[in-house]
This record gives C-alpha cells, structure tokens and sequence, in this order.
C-alpha cells in the first residue's frame, strides 16, 4: 500500500511510514493542483497538513485512496462531503497542538503589552526608544476569555496564574461548569465592557466571521486589547483598523489572518499590531505530537482497519457501515439543525427509534446525532471518537431509547434537546434505500431535505406572508430552489423552510425577520 505525504511533516512520522512493512511512502510537497490530481490515483492514503486543498475534483481522480490524514485540526482544506461519498475516511489529530496553541496566545499577549517586537526592531536600528516603548502590567488586568474549549480553558488557566482576572463567555457551556473550573461565566456584552484584553478561541464556522466586529469594538473598554490566535476571519480586520486609527483598540496580537497569507495589509502599518505567521501550532512538540498521530493512524487503518479520530465515519466494519450510511447521514445532520435551532446551553438530548432498523447496532447512529449536535460549536475538534466524551464534559445527558412502533414510518428517529431555554423535537427517516428526510419539527409534519442554505421561518398563516418572503428575497438575487410550508396544528402560524443557491446575507436576513407577518427567521447550514 501506498501513501502520499504532499506537506510538510515531521520526520518522526516520515520514519514510521518507511519503517512499517508494508506500506511505501513518498514525500511530495508543493505540488500545483494538477500535478497532484496527476498522480492521486496511486496512493491507497494522503498525509495533508494545511497546504493540500482536498476538493471534490481532485476526489474524483483518487481512485485508489482509502483515507485523508490531517496532521493537525483544521479541515477546512478537505471537501469532507465529498471524501464521504467516495468512501473515504478523514481523520485528523485534534489533540496534538491544544498546549501549543494556547502558549502562543500568552506569549502574543505578553509580548504586545510590553512592545517586544518593536523594542527589538527599534533596538537593532541603532534607537533607544525606552520613553516611547512603556508597557503595562497584566498583574490584577481582567482577560476575556471567548470560547472555553480545550485551548481556551488552557488560555484561562495560565492567565489565572499569572494573577489575572479571567471571565469567560461560551454560549455552548452552562454558567455552572465554567463557575466549577474557577472563572466567571459572562455574557457577551458584559465580556466586551469589562475586559482588558479579549482573546478568541471559537471555531470559524457562519456564525463566528466577523464576530468581533464595529458593533463589538464600539462596546469594548478604551484602550483593550485583541489576541486572535483562532482562525482568520473571526476578527473583522477593517473593523479593527478603524478601532485601531480611533484609539479604541490600544493594540492587536494576530496569529491567524482572513487571507493566507495575507500580502499587503493595513493592519500592518500599526505599530500597535503584532503578528506572526500562523504559528500556534508551530513547535517542535506540537510538531511532532501530529506527525506521530497521523502515523499512527494511517498505518492501524491501512493495514488493520482500525478507525481513530475520523470525523466522517465511526469506528465500525465496512460492512456494517454500508448499512449504517444512510442513517449516520441523517442523524448527523438532525443533530446540526438541532444544535442551531437551539437557544442557550444544551442540558440533555434523547434519542428515540421507532420501527424496524433491522438488527443495526444503533450506538454509532446515536454518536452521530452528538457528533452534529457539537460540530456547530466545536467543529474540527470532534469526531466519531470523542462525541460522547465531550457531551459528558459539557454535562450534557444523553438517553436512548427503542421501540418497534412506528405509526407512519418504517423506521423512525427522533431527537429531542432540551436546553436552559427551550425544547426542540426533530424527527427523521430514510426515503427509499438512502436519502434522508426530516419529517417533523416539533408539532409541524414536513418533508424537508436536510442539505444545503437553508432558512427556518416562522410567519402568520395569513395572505401575503410568503409572497412577502419571496419578494425580498428576489429583489436581491437570491433564487428560492426549493420551498416546502407547513400549518401549525393550531391554524395559526406556518413553518416554512427555504433552500436557496446562495447563502442569505445577514442585511436580507434582517429585512426578512423585520417583515410584519414574519415572526422568526433563522439561518442554516447542511
């Protein structure tokens, strides 16, 4: 069996591979996309880092491959639908740089409070800047903390113990588990009047562009200060210059930028700005924690089948997973609508079969529903592996349950959530051998395909309300490719769900939600 290395990897991991009977390695990095495509076909797996760009196309001529292996944790590079339909596993290792990563956040922060980089630039031009390069202490200063996963939970501790105040927001984390770790669970808006310093560990994901952008600088502190070590993009980088000319906005760290790399940029020109090019996870442990994982990974797959830290399939044989496909894809995506329908923390999901699922081991269907579930808050940090351990971590109860009735349905899966604020029930089944459909949301009967630009509006079941919807929606481009409308039991509202060619915009979404027959209107990707 054959394998690709097309980035750069750790030659620890370059080592396994030569090592290993039989599998053959290549080292092949910095091809052009059609050179890859040129030679893909041969390789039976692929060792990408964040380089390689995965697309369908280059999918498409991979006739041989069996598995994608990211060194790391981000895959937006990978066209993870498409490797599913091929049958292709994409694993990554989503531990290996957590500590990295959360070290050079600390170390941007120190290093922008105490102007290193231009006392170094200074220094080395023959200046003696000391009056113009004062600093400030962090001692007693107020870290704001958004996101509290495994790097911002790391973030928090090591501020913690260099004597800072740390409040954290994380709308996925109940106020009680972040209390329990030893900080302060804070909304948003008080996060962004009562920091110092605001650093951003989220996942970008459609909610999380943008989202330290004018209207959050304009509620922060004068002269705070930004650390993005995340993902480009979650900072809006003109917001921030302009938060930067006016002073509200003392001094910036970047790690991470919108563009990769990001050529001439005016941030740039701020001597209060200081960055790097995309470093958190560049150490030598780090480095080598990947490049062994990955190994790893590769090579138990390859020659035994073992599945691990796949975040399309579970770990399950093949034969079984044929059968189990069509379900896995459903409850993935029942769990995603469900994650962004929902409103405040989760606090418990059940998970109801009804029908005849022909003797199918359903635990890895139920993993699915969590792996969707988490994927909108956590996204390349979850997989088919941790599912369950990280709704465990987030006290998140999970119950299942079984029953051979199902009234209009072969087969029948319902998942219900119940959060802080709500409870939100959503029903599924398989039409034919394997295309999923949704079939009901709370007490309104559809037949929804769950792919896709979506968008959930709740109206007034009254003439008018749609031809409304779909009026605005025209005079800005957007083509409706599929509507499906359905009366609530009681007569009075309508459900209706849109799917569009292109994603609604969030100044559309407004005039829809601003529409006097429309009550709600929410945004959703599948």
């Amino acid at each position: 069996m054959r394998v690709l290395v097309s980035d750069n990897l750790g030659e620890i991991g370059i080592r396994m591979f030569q090592e290993e009977e039989g599998i053959e390695v290549d080292v092949n990095t910095g091809l052009s996309p059609e050179e890859l495509k040129g030679i893909i076909g041969d390789y039976d797996g692929l060792v990408i880092r964040s380089a390689t760009k995965v697309t369908k196309d280059l999918l498409q001529a991979a006739t041989k491959l069996k598995v994608v292996g990211r060194a790391g944790i981000g895959l937006d590079n990978v066209d993870i639908p498409a490797a599913t339909k091929r049958g292709i596993v994409v694993m990554n290792t989503p531990s290996g740089n957590v500590i990295t990563t959360a070290e050079h956040t600390i170390a941007m922060m120190m290093a922008l409070t105490r102007n290193i980089p231009t006392g170094t630039s200074s220094l080395k031009n023959g200046r003696w800047d000391k009056k113009k390069l004062q600093g400030r202490e962090i001692f007693n200063k107020k870290l704001g903390v958004i996101g509290f996963g495994k790097i911002g939970a790391i973030v928090a501790d090591r501020a913690r113990g260099l004597k800072m105040k740390v409040i954290v927001h994380d709308p996925y984390f109940t106020p009680e588990q972040i209390e329990k770790a030893g900080f302060k669970s804070v909304s948003i808006e008080q996060l962004y009047q009562e920091a110092d310093y605001i650093t951003v560990h989220v996942p970008k994901l459609d909610s999380t562009i943008g989202l330290l952008n004018k209207a959050a600088f304009d509620q922060m502190k004068d002269g705070v200060m930004v650390i993005n070590c995340a993902r480009g993009g979650i900072v809006d980088e003109d917001d921030l210059n302009d938060a930067l000319q006016s002073g509200k906005v003392a001094g910036a760290a970047l790690d991470v930028f919108k563009t990769e790399p990001p050529g001439v940029c005016q941030l740039f020109e701020h001597d209060r700005v200081i960055c790097t090019p995309h470093l958190g996870a560049s150490t030598k442990e780090a480095q080598t924690n990947v490049a062994v994982g990955v190994a790893e990974q590769i090579i138990d797959f390859l020659k035994n089948g073992t599945i691990l830290n796949a975040v399309n399939v579970p770990s399950v044989a093949g034969e079984l997973l044929a059968r189990l496909g069509p379900f896995l894809t459903l409850a993935d995506r029942m769990g995603s609508l469900q994650a962004q329908i929902a409103k405040g923390p989760i606090k418990e999901v059940v998970i109801e079969y009804n029908g005849d699922f022909n003797d199918l081991e359903l635990a890895s269907v139920s993993t699915a529903v969590l792996k969707g579930l988490l994927e909108v808050s956590v996204k390349d940090d979850v997989n088919f592996v941790n599912a369950n351990i990280i709704a465990k971590e987030r006290g998140i109860k999970v119950t299942e349950a079984t029953s051979t009735d199902s009234e209009h349905f072969i087969n029948l899966i319902t998942v219900r959530v119940n959060t802080t604020e709500m409870t939100n029930s959503v029903s599924g089944t398989i039409y034919g051998k394997s295309d999923p459909r949704i079939v009901k949301i709370n007490n309104f009967g559809l037949e929804l395909i769950p792919e896709g630009h979506l968008a959930l509006i709740f109206n007034l079941d009254k003439p008018g309300a749609i031809g409304s919807i779909g009026i605005t929606l025209g005079k800005k481009d957007i083509n409706i490719s599929r509507m499906h409308v359905e009366q609530d039991e009681d007569g009075v509202n309508n459900i209706i769900f849109l799917k569009t060619d292109t994603p609604i915009p969030n100044n559309v979404l407004k005039e829809l939600r601003d529409l006097p027959m429309v009550i709600s209107a929410t945004l959703l990707e599948l």
